[in-house]
């Protein structure tokens, strides 16, 4: 592509050496610059794209993209008031607007994101749709995967996943909006057909610096929508419905508590841990040449506990919106098992191992509050300490397991650091950790801290009995825990049989190694 081409996608401030040269590429980070290719200079948190502009010319940059312009180089020099916006526009060009050409579903909230994602793909292809899906666990392409980098890839990598997917006949892709990439405008020119905000607590505040701001990186996914586009908005989360008035698109709500919206909840029976319930369409609505009159549908869920039913209230009103036959949605939704290290079943005999990532508050609070709907005799809880969040982050974690702590006869924790199981971007600070046995502690609870992840679960999987549970919780630090804890199941019962017990694991992405 000629660079005065691209360049058409993007505000330019002024320009130096302003030459029409081919452009073979695009690139964000120097190592990667292959030559011809136009190097995107990105202000980050922690470096920046600037100082690397020798390296990435070294490598055969024929352009750079700045916002400070660079002395000394005689290729052409772009400056533009925001890098990262520009990366954003320049990669949907070079790729030729690949997000147009399908049928794009962004999801944001603070929790069940990534269940409500697969849950939706579940839907999509139980009607033969060819589809693509982008989160915290794999990148779909089709038939193929990779394991994600981040939740959401940086825009470049975002526009090239649509490309390829365009490319291999892909009609509709799913993916997970973080709130940091809304923030660091990594889903930048995307064509959203349908955009969902679930609910929303607090997580990440310490990159966003408060509440309201991380609110407000989260509510532009509904904000920008325009108006031939489709927001699905919570009735029972104020901040979510707080956007009815707020957006452009059309807007479809649904509520579990309340009943006042297009679809609702009733008849939930929760008693096994697995919901059944009746979706009532309260009110009429029109999705292109389909109009959904007032009737109701039974669904099942296979996956446990209460927070599912609104992921799947979720992925029931994108179904609708797809134009999904109302009965392939509850065989869908019924056959689909869950995300692994989503309140993950992988032992279930004389005691039971669950898998849970355990992210923040909100997702505590309703894994916790899943466990206290089932019968078991001990919950041996094994928490890897969430690094690299900030100390707002694990104090509310902390407090969080504090409070469901009598409840549930929490009495001692086992914590480790995970040190060996962790990039340099997810290690626990000392204040991080400081923090977090501060508020455990204080709670009269004991901790049992292993700096590594194997002797945490293995103090657990030495004290389980009959009935107990074993509680595998956190993020980055756990990935590997579940086939660590298989792995020494099977030298501790080895008459147990070594497929079965290493079924969970056939097809996961995290953690293995």
């Amino acid at each position: 592509m000629k660079l005065f081409d691209l360049l058409q996608a993007v505000d330019v401030v002024e320009s130096w050496n302003k030459k029409n040269i081919d452009i073979s590429g695009i690139a964000y980070h120097s190592k990667k610059v292959a030559p011809g290719d136009i190097f995107v200079c990105i202000k980050g948190y922690k470096t920046d794209g600037h100082r690397y502009v020798m390296g990435a010319i070294a490598n055969g940059a024929s352009a750079i993209i700045v916002e400070d312009y660079q002395e000394g180089w005689d290729i052409p020099q772009i400056r533009v008031e925001d890098s990262r916006k520009a990366l954003a526009a320049l990669s949907d060009e070079f790729y030729n607007n690949p997000s147009k050409d399908m049928k794009i579903i962004g999801i944001t909230a603070t929790n069940g994101k990534t269940t409500t994602s697969f849950m939706t793909n579940a839907i999509l292809e139980g009607h033969g749709l060819k589809t693509g899906l982008i989160g915290t666990v794999k990148v779909k392409i089709g038939d193929s995967y990779e394991p994600s980098k981040l939740t959401t890839p940086e825009s470049l990598d975002l526009h090239h996943y649509f490309a390829k997917m365009r490319d291999q006949g892909i009609t509709h892709v799913t993916m997970e909006a973080s709130s940091s990439a809304l923030y660091l405008k990594r889903v930048g020119n995307v064509d959203f057909d349908i955009v969902t905000l679930n609910n929303i607590s607090r997580e990440h505040i310490d990159l966003h610096g408060s509440f309201e701001e991380y609110f407000e990186s989260k509510s532009s996914l509904i904000k920008n929508a325009g108006p031939d586009k489709w927001a699905i908005l919570n009735l029972d989360c104020p901040y979510s419905s707080s956007l009815i008035d707020s957006t452009q698109a059309q807007v479809l709500t649904f509520g579990v508590e309340r009943r006042d919206g297009h679809l609702a909840c009733k008849n939930l029976d929760l008693s096994t841990g697995r919901a059944k319930f009746t979706v009532e369409i309260g009110r009429s609505f029109k999705v292109g040449n389909i109009r959904y009159e007032p009737r109701s549908f039974d669904i099942e869920l296979s996956v446990p506990g209460y927070h599912s039913v609104y992921n799947s209230m979720v992925a029931i009103s994108i179904g609708l919106l797809c134009g999904i036959p109302i009965s392939t949605i509850q065989e869908s939704i019924k056959s689909f098992n869950g995300v692994e290290r989503r309140f993950e079943f992988i032992f279930e005999e004389d005691f039971k191992i669950i898998d849970d990532h355990f992210a923040n508050s909100g997702n505590i609070d309703v894994t916790l509050g899943t466990l206290d709907f089932m019968d078991y005799n001990n919950l041996n809880l094994v928490y890897a300490i969430r690094g690299g969040r900030g100390p707002t982050v694990n104090r509310e974690n902390a407090e969080t397991i504090v409070k469901w702590a009598s409840k549930l006869g929490i009495s001692e924790i086992v914590a480790t650091l995970s040190k060996s199981h962790v990039t340099d971007k997810d290690i626990v600070t000392e204040e991080e950790l400081e923090v977090f046995l501060e508020v455990i502690s204080d709670a009269g609870i004991k901790v049992q801290l292993y700096e590594e992840l194997p002797q945490a679960i293995s103090h657990a999987l030495k004290n389980v009995g009959d009935n107990d549970v074993v509680l595998l919780s956190g993020c980055q630090g756990m990935d590997y825990g579940a086939q660590i804890a298989l792995e020494q199941l099977h030298k501790l019962r080895p008459e147990i049989d070594k497929k079965r017990l290493f079924a969970p694991l056939e097809n996961r992405v995290a953690g293995i190694i």
